[in-house]
């Protein structure tokens, strides 16, 4: 009989072309595991992640979930994991799940980390993790534009790529700023985040910050359901995959 996995990871993606698996490329955090955990585990193995994470962008902490066949124990199935994996993927933990257990269907919240190296000064150790931003930021302003954004909304501007029959509703429950010292972070925690929908939220959220849009413009972009309305999608780099909760977890 088959057990039920869950595998939690963390990775740097500078150099993947995002997590989901593509039919053009091999390079995806997906294929890779994937094949890693085909071959410890001598059968083919489907990898489910909570959710997809774009090129560039990292994971502090990503729940994935797989069925597999198998005798040995999560320990011996971690040490071997590690053991082959690149270093820039870590395998954090592995236990075995319920049935229905599943990495992304039981997923209830997640949150991003958007981080932002706002200074003149070269980002140099940094600037694989973060977006450089050197003008000065209204903070009072961008707190209030993602006021505006807060709850359940279609969030259709703030997204690219989006299939005609898939919804684009979607609740954010908070939005935080978070200063130490010349790193801002953005933090978004919600049921779940469309595609490219972190970055064009903050890409926004800095056109407030930095006069080039107003704070009420936020929300006549998203009444409009018009992706031209809302701003630019901010780069990769800086955006993380925080963290995912699920049904009994803080």
């Amino acid at each position: 009989m088959k057990r039920n996995f869950r595998l939690t990871l963390c990775y740097d993606g500078t150099r993947y072309r995002g997590w989901q698996k593509q039919g053009n490329t091999d390079n995806t955090i997906q294929a890779r595991l994937e094949l890693l955990l085909s071959r410890v585990l001598g059968q083919a193995v489907e990898l489910a992640g909570s959710g997809r994470t774009d090129a560039g962008v990292h994971a502090w902490r990503q729940v994935c979930s797989f069925r597999a066949e198998t005798e040995k124990s999560c320990g011996e199935l971690l040490s071997e994991i590690r053991k082959y994996l690149p270093e820039d993927i870590g395998a954090l933990s592995l236990e075995e799940a319920e049935p229905r257990f599943h990495a992304r269907l039981s997923c209830r919240e997640k949150t991003y980390v958007y981080r932002i190296w706002n200074s003149a000064q070269p980002d140099v150790f940094g600037r694989r993790y973060r977006t450089a931003w050197p003008g000065a930021l209204d903070e009072a302003a961008m707190r209030r534009a993602a006021a505006l954004l807060i709850g359940e909304h279609d969030f259709s501007a703030f997204c690219t790529a989006r299939g005609k029959k898939k919804s684009a509703v979607r609740t954010i429950k908070n939005i935080e700023l978070r200063r130490d010292g010349e790193e801002l972070r953005l933090v978004f925690s919600g049921d779940g985040f469309l595609y490219n929908m972190v970055r064009i939220l903050t890409g926004t959220l800095l056109e407030v910050g930095s006069g080039r849009r107003s704070a009420e413009s936020v929300g006549e972009a998203l009444v409009s359901l018009n992706r031209a309305q809302a701003g630019f999608t901010a780069p990769p780099q800086g955006l993380f995959l925080w963290e995912v909760r699920y049904d009994g977890e803080n």
